[in-house]
């Protein structure tokens, strides 16, 4: 499909990765983009490995099926590396994108022979700032967008801005600190 963008999301059950991709949907949506966002259901558990998709496209998406060959790959939990072929079709002009705290010279080892672009990004440091906890899940949205370029980051930002302030009406705190984290984490892959 041309014009068309896929992203396949690593992490284990508890750590956001489902519900990245799906706000990653909803925010491409909301500016103007056809999208999908779905995970791969299977027997997830709390720390079980999961797998998430995104589709996003300026065109109608009429293919309904995992992604075997994505441009991009996130990897919320590096753990992962070590059991999963997180780099298993991904196109060498796209880019992994990896939560740890590790050099890009470090990780690379790991990645099964990928010689494409790694990114990475240390998410759970991140998240402990900003939000007092590991929710590595929203410092690697930011990730997904600024190292793909799927839109404009001021339309995601503002997209995010509203969609934060209707899922914590009753917590107004979580809103800024989810905002600082998306903004660090735009700033940290943004180069």
């Amino acid at each position: 499909m041309q014009n068309t963008l896929e992203i396949r999301w690593h992490g284990r059950g508890g750590q956001g990765a489902k519900t990245a991709a799906l706000l990653l949907a909803d925010v491409a949506f909301k500016t103007g983009q056809y999208v999908q966002g779905f995970p791969e259901y299977g027997p997830e558990r709390m720390g079980a490995p999961i797998t998430a998709f995104n589709r996003i496209s300026t065109e109608p998406i009429r293919v309904h099926s995992n992604i075997y060959n994505p441009d991009y790959v996130m990897v919320v939990d590096e753990t992962l590396l070590n059991t999963v072929h997180v780099t298993n079709g991904l196109k060498p002009e796209g880019a992994v994108i990896v939560n740890t705290s590790k050099s890009e010279e470090e990780i690379r080892p790991l990645l099964r022979g990928y010689d494409g672009r790694v990114v990475v990004i240390d998410a759970r440091k991140i998240s402990e700032e900003t939000l007092g906890a590991n929710f590595p899940n929203t410092p690697m949205l930011a990730a997904a967008v600024a190292v793909s370029g799927v839109m404009d980051k001021q339309a995601f930002m503002n997209e995010m801005r509203s969609s934060f302030e209707h899922k914590f009406a009753k917590k107004p705190e979580v809103i800024e600190g989810n905002l600082k984290a998306l903004d660090m984490a735009l700033s940290a892959v943004g180069k």
